[in-house]
């Protein structure tokens, strides 16, 4: 399979890392302010009003440019979320068979992964790139105070930065672990869930409940390793912070007082060793801050390089050919990614007509279905479109799909409805309530506000029946050549089963329509009938 999709990796946003160095020239405002009046101060002298205007300008642009730093990230997290986003659930979610997956993988990588992804977008990256220039702005301006206050800060920042190194090569590994213990514990838990009612139908909570908690504890346990490595690199960090701001203060403070063991390298007076001193801590905020966001990295490094090797599992998109008159099977086996195996099959369906695919519970029918749009895969043989070789999925523009668990979004009727639609989609109103009264959803409709009824996912307050012929509706209004629908009888009343036979008996007249299916009558009026043992 031809792998065709990446993940575009994310930069840092430029205005939210220029409004962090923002705050960095706002503290050594501060820091030139606050020196002044405490100068001014120790020898009696009146409070310096430039001094206070320094500080409260300086204090002022801080929080004016935090605010914007984290506006700016978070709008950048958000515009990269909705990109990868977009082409995560149209890939993941319909290829879910063919990669062997659980849907709760995939809605992890979709839905949590994805948040994961917020704080490094937003925090990291920005800070990376402040985190950068910032130490180096505040040295400069220390600098111009005092040259060995300078080298100081940027002597301890060297080991600071080998420690940094260290700790991270370790959270990578680590992090990468409890993204795969989360993933499959989402995966795990969405999926018993979906499949509770088997599971007590089997009286299998017990040990449902211990796969669970099993992978509960293992996700625990990598969490806690990510947490020890976060631990280390904070006191890494802090260390090195402290012992910064103490060299300085001792050079200042024995110079000051004359007990400098060395002949005093440069003239050192009140201002500018309290000048340095308020900028020695500033000196590490940026690395604190990025290191405090250095979580937000592993685990959103970790989160996207699950989310591309799920897009690099997933099968290039067949290139789209013209509908055919004629589709046949020669042999086929479909292959499940457990192993099970269905076939060899062989058929031969022409445009219009119906053709009935049969067999008991269990054999293979819908996976036969699911084998043309794609999603289970070929293990050998052949289906040809007018005697040209093709493979799954390659004619799923010209499909219209009615499963028996009917896919709906939040939204109204109209609006599930038109999911189907393709570019020649037309239906109006009157069109859509006129197939639904054919399917005998009309008295339905009207008591509970027509079209405009609003269904969640679930399609709560509707039957099974209900529900079936919603998608089974969306199908036959989808201006598609070619119908494939998965027991489009089952759960209804004889009445209502009798109307959609005859629906589907008038839409075999020019379309090629393909059911699986139980119903004896509807298998009678069949053109052509595949029959798959058991």
């Amino acid at each position: 399979m031809v792998k065709s999709l990446s993940l575009a990796r994310p930069r840092p946003d430029r205005m939210a890392s220029l409004w962090w160095i923002a705050d960095t020239c706002g503290a050594i405002l501060v820091a030139f302010g606050l020196a002044k009046v405490i100068a001014g101060g120790a020898f009696g002298h009146d409070t310096p009003v430039s001094g206070l205007a320094a500080m409260v300008v300086g204090g002022m642009s801080r929080a004016f440019a935090q605010g914007q730093a984290q506006e700016a990230g978070m709008a950048a997290a958000l515009r990269a979320q909705s990109i990868w986003r977009a082409m995560l659930l149209p890939a993941l979610l319909p290829t879910r068979l063919m990669r062997g997956r659980m849907m709760g993988e995939d809605l992890h990588l979709a839905l949590d992964a994805m948040g994961n992804t917020r704080g490094y977008v937003a925090r990291y990256l920005p800070l990376r790139l402040a985190a950068g220039a910032a130490p180096l702005l505040v040295a400069m301006a220390a600098w111009t105070a005092s040259t060995v206050a300078a080298g100081i800060m940027l002597a301890t920042l060297l080991p600071f930065i080998l420690g940094m190194v260290l700790a991270g090569t370790a959270a990578a590994r680590r992090a990468a672990a409890q993204h795969q213990a989360l993933e499959r514990l989402s995966g795990l838990l969405v999926d018993r869930v979906r499949t509770l009612p088997t599971v007590l139908s089997f009286s299998a909570e017990d040990r449902i409940t211990r796969h669970l908690g099993a992978s509960a504890q293992e996700a625990a346990r990598r969490t806690m390793s990510v947490l020890a490595i976060a631990f280390a690199s904070g006191a890494i960090l802090e260390f090195f912070a402290a012992l910064s701001v103490a060299l300085v203060a001792v050079y200042c403070g024995f110079s000051l007082l004359g007990l400098l063991p060395f002949p005093a390298p440069e003239p050192l007076d009140l201002r500018s060793a309290f000048f340095v001193l308020a900028l020695a801590p500033e000196f590490y905020l940026g690395l604190r801050r990025l290191a405090a966001g250095y979580h937000d990295k592993q685990t959103g490094e970790a989160a996207l390089a699950a989310m591309e090797q799920a897009l690099s599992d997933v099968p290039q998109a067949p290139a789209s050919i013209a509908a055919p008159a004629r589709l046949a099977g020669r042999a086929v086996i479909l292959t499940h990614r457990d192993g099970m195996a269905i076939g060899p099959l062989t058929w031969d369906w022409t445009t219009p007509g119906l053709h009935a695919i049969t067999g008991p519970t269990g054999s293979g029918k819908s996976s036969l279905l699911l084998g043309l749009i794609g999603q289970v895969p070929l293990g050998s043989g052949e289906v040809l479109a007018d005697d040209a070789p093709i493979i799954g999925g390659a004619l799923n523009y010209a499909i219209g799909w009615a499963g028996q668990d009917v896919a709906l979004i939040p939204g109204t009727v109209r609006d599930n409805l038109a999911l189907g639609c393709s570019s020649g989609c037309q239906a109006g109103d009157a069109a859509i309530i006129a197939m639904l009264e054919t399917m005998q959803l009309g008295p339905m409709l009207r008591a509970r506000g027509g079209l405009n009824l609003v269904l969640d996912h679930r399609g709560s307050g509707l039957s099974g029946g209900e529900r079936r012929r919603i998608g089974l509706a969306r199908a036959m209004l989808s201006a598609r050549p070619i119908l494939v629908l998965d027991e489009p009888t089952a759960d209804l009343d004889e009445d209502t089963a009798g109307a959609i036979r005859a629906l589907l008996v008038d839409k075999a007249r020019d379309h090629m329509v393909v059911v699986a299916t139980h119903d004896v009558a509807l298998m009678a009026q069949a053109a052509t009938r595949l029959e798959i043992p058991a």
